[in-house]
């Protein structure tokens, strides 16, 4: 699954968080005297003035260089010490998407910041009718639509760009268990693993590994930012005044949602492996039958018909309660920022462009600390194509064979 993609994949990822956590304590160490000795920032912002341009203030400009100098430099020996036939798309694609997703969730912070300011600005015409200008009203419209706009198109081409990244590791995967295809015929459902299971898998977890990422570069964002917030909103129903209240309230609704779809939803995994056995079944049947009168006969189709439908209908009824948990959990979990916010709201302690903010701001980090809770569905049928896969890798024996496979 990792191996034909990914170079010696524990040494690559375990080196890859090594490198993260060097580069935030260089960062925190050294990073001001390395910004005086070669940030592009007096280059790029020569001048910033008093209102510089979003995105391109100095200290702004020297973060996207670490970020994307350190990025890249990570991909350099692996190119030297063990160049992978899929080099540049498991390396560099995938480090190319990371950088596209930290992207993305700077413009989210610059978002956060545009709408307090905007919704104070409605407040105050609302409340005191002509004291904002017609040119204050649309030019904040205007310079939202200047950032937004090549914000969609790197993300069409991000889509764009993901797809043909899974789909060179479903190539990698496919090619790979082809060429150890006189192991594997054998197995039950082996076509199907290659044909169907390498694409669900390498979509799989580009998807959930992209947005776990996500969720990290969104808490280490945005947790400062709710955090400074919580301090024009630190009372809370019951408990009276916390500081960094909205922030314990995030990670405390999370934490209890993940631990409560975990618990209700431990079953789903074995159910969706056993599901995927007992259609493979039925299907190789049905198969046979296409070429052999004496297969596929009534009796026998719908002995194993049987098996797929009273799987199916167990998979039915644990879903059931999984679904109340998680359906209760999540449209519950809509109101407690607003819960959170009450006596605040109440008393008129915050202005409504500072209720956007914090309303947002919580919304993001409850969002990426709720990862495992709404992701969980995804990763119950992930883990099922993960157990298959792995139970078919454990039919080749040795180590992995790298055919030569197209780019």
């Amino acid at each position: 699954m990792f191996r034909s993609f990914f170079p010696t994949p524990k040494l690559f990822f375990g080196s890859a968080v090594i490198w993260t956590a060097l580069c935030f304590l260089i960062w925190f160490t050294i990073g001001s005297a390395l910004q005086s000795a070669i940030s592009l920032d007096p280059i790029i912002t020569p001048n910033p003035g008093d209102d510089p341009t979003p995105f391109l203030t100095n200290q702004k400009v020297w973060l996207y260089q670490y970020v994307i100098m350190t990025s890249y430099l990570f991909c350099i020996p692996w190119y030297f010490i063990q160049r992978h036939r899929w080099y540049w798309w498991s390396v560099v694609g995938s480090v190319t998407i990371i950088l596209v997703l930290f992207a993305n969730v700077q413009v989210s912070a610059w978002l956060n910041d545009w709408f307090g300011d905007f919704y104070n600005q409605v407040q105050q015409s609302l409340a005191e009718p002509g004291s904002v200008s017609g040119e204050d009203y649309f030019g904040d419209l205007m310079l939202v639509a200047f950032i937004l706009l090549p914000n969609i198109a790197v993300a069409v081409i991000l889509a764009f760009f993901t797809g043909h990244y899974v789909f060179r590791w479903r190539t990698a995967m496919n090619f790979y268990y082809m060429s150890h295809w006189e192991h594997l015929r054998e197995v039950e459902g082996a076509s199907q693993r290659i044909q169907e299971d390498t694409m669900r898998f390498a979509s799989g977890v580009e998807d959930l590994g992209a947005s776990f990422i996500y969720a990290l570069m969104t808490l280490a964002v945005f947790l400062p930012i709710l955090w400074g917030l919580s301090q024009q909103a630190n009372v809370l129903p019951v408990v009276g005044e916390v500081n960094g209240s909205l922030v314990w309230v995030a990670l405390v609704s999370a934490a209890f949602g993940t631990v409560l779809l975990a618990a209700v939803g431990v079953k789903l995994p074995g159910l969706e492996f056993n599901n995927q056995k007992v259609e493979a079944a039925y299907r190789k049947e049905l198969v046979y039958g296409e070429d052999y009168a004496e297969r596929a006969d009534p009796r026998s189709v719908a002995e194993l018909f049987g098996d797929v439908r009273k799987n199916y209908f167990r998979l039915y009824f644990h879903y059931l309660y999984f679904n109340v948990a998680r359906y209760l959990y999540t449209q519950g979990a809509n109101f407690i920022p607003l819960v959170a916010l009450g006596p605040s709201i109440l008393t008129g302690a915050i202005t409504f462009g500072i209720f956007q903010q914090v309303y947002n701001a919580f919304t993001k980090v409850e969002d990426s600390f709720q990862f495992l809770a709404n992701s969980w569905t995804q990763i119950i049928r992930l883990m099922s194509v993960y157990k298959r896969l792995r139970k078919f890798e454990a039919e080749i024996p040795g180590g992995p064979d790298f055919p030569d496979v197209p780019m």
